[in-house]
């Protein structure tokens, strides 16, 4: 089976597969929060757990995310390389398991009232919007690394470290305010 050497595939065609993989999972993720239960897998899945399982890998996402900064700071590039592939997958892994949680769950609406109901809108607002811009920027700093273009790596991860990790820490402060609220 062929696989992908992205330091064969020119510019255009890295462009293109970047935002096309973005565009996907970005719809799908919509998709799902637009039409919960859409893809449910009959027989009621117990998906109960998923929330605090998404916590735990977006508060690891972070604390990888960190640890990869410090590691690159003291120039160990490769477990550099490999924390920032591990936060990666943790990402990875949450996307399949929050798509699967929103296709199996009853919807959950936050409960709070007065200034606490503006923060959680404000925090949940910016996370998902973040969120779904965070995907690009991700995907074009690793191919970046892997194709050995290191200071347009460098140049690009200067803003997708913050915002990453800024998608990361409030995805668990979005679980932690949404927690008393959640139906199960």
């Amino acid at each position: 089976m062929p696989t992908l050497d992205l330091k064969q595939v020119n510019e255009k065609s890295l462009t293109l597969l970047v935002y096309a993989i973005s565009i996907v999972v970005v719809s799908l993720v919509a998709f799902m929060l637009f039409f919960p239960q859409a893809l449910s897998f009959g027989g009621g899945v117990n998906v109960s757990i998923l929330p605090a399982f998404h916590a735990f890998l977006n508060g690891s996402t972070a604390v990888l995310l960190s640890i990869g900064f410090f590691f690159i700071k003291q120039q160990k590039f490769q477990a550099h390389k490999t924390v920032m592939v591990s936060a990666f997958i943790l990402s990875s892994i949450f996307l399949v398991s929050y798509v699967i949680y929103h296709s199996q769950a009853p919807a959950s609406k936050f409960g709070g009232e007065g200034a606490i109901r503006y923060v959680y809108f404000f925090v949940l607002i910016t996370h998902v919007v973040l969120a779904a811009i965070i995907m690009p920027f991700a995907l074009f700093t690793i191919a970046r690394s892997w194709r050995g273009e290191f200071e347009k790596h460098k140049k690009i991860a200067r803003w997708t470290l913050p915002l990453w990790l800024y998608v990361a820490v409030t995805g668990v402060v979005v679980y932690l305010m949404m927690k008393p609220y959640y139906h199960f």
